[in-house]
């Protein structure tokens, strides 16, 4: 008998706080709940009432759309609409705003690289605009960023990822992206050749956004973007040290 008063008891004791808890939801004004050993009173915010928010399933959201950002193959359509040219069997393969210049020209490399440039800054702000943390934020810009490296559209062969890399920066932390940007006008005014540039500016990335002291999560995520950038780059680096890589105005050899 005593057991299932103990038993009815429990679940009455449910029953009441599941209700108290529904009211607070309903009136945001704290409340107070006695009992044989005192008194407590409990606090909720408006928070509580929005705690039923599925955050996983909005992370995945904004990853996936950071992703299809990433994917739009910008590069890709000004070759076909304008030259009618597949750009990937066209001088480096790539479908980013370098190889537009080379094989198509420099107005609509422009516009690619704008546009390359504002998949990855709308992917990071879009993960901002609805408060998810550093990490997602840079899970998103990541998206974008293997979006427009591994675009699903074009069998996983797309661009090398620095202009969708610096708009992705432009988002996080705009005085690092801006710092980056400078060291690659920098040196392509110098040098004349765009990814050597390219390759400078994802090398002093990390060393930027440290310096610049940002959060644990921007500097892992500014780091692995230089790692992808060079590893995208590694051809280019090859043709580097051989003294083969073209500079702006010549065509890139197959």
């Amino acid at each position: 008998m005593s057991v299932l008063m103990a038993s009815i008891s429990v679940t009455e004791a449910r029953k009441r706080l599941f209700s108290l808890i529904d009211d607070v939801r309903e009136s945001h004004e704290p409340i107070e709940i006695q009992g044989k050993r005192g008194s407590a009173v409990l606090r909720f915010s408006r928070d509580l009432a929005t705690a039923h928010v599925p955050v996983i399933l909005t992370s995945l959201l904004l990853l996936a759309i950071g992703y299809l950002l990433g994917a739009i193959p910008s590069g890709y359509l000004a070759g076909r609409w304008l030259k009618g040219i597949d750009l990937r069997d066209c001088g480096s393969g790539s479908i980013g705003a370098t190889n537009v210049l080379r094989n198509v020209g420099k107005g609509p490399a422009l516009v690619v690289f704008l546009i390359d440039l504002g998949k990855g800054a709308l992917a990071v702000l879009l993960a901002k605009s609805v408060g998810l943390s550093d990490w997602l934020q840079v899970l998103a810009g990541l998206a974008a960023l293997a979006g427009h490296i591994w675009p699903v559209w074009l069998g996983w062969k797309g661009g090398k990822a620095v202009a969708t890399g610096l708009g992705m920066f432009l988002g996080l932390a705009w005085p690092v992206g801006l710092a980056c940007f400078g060291l690659f006008m920098a040196v392509i005014s110098i040098f004349r050749i765009v990814s050597f540039s390219s390759v400078v500016a994802a090398i002093g990335l990390p060393l930027l956004m440290l310096l610049s002291g940002g959060s644990s999560a921007y500097v892992v995520v500014s780091l692995v973007a230089s790692l992808m950038v060079l590893w995208r780059h590694r051809s280019n680096i090859e043709r580097l040290l051989a003294g083969t890589e073209p500079k702006i105005g010549q065509k890139a050899k197959g």
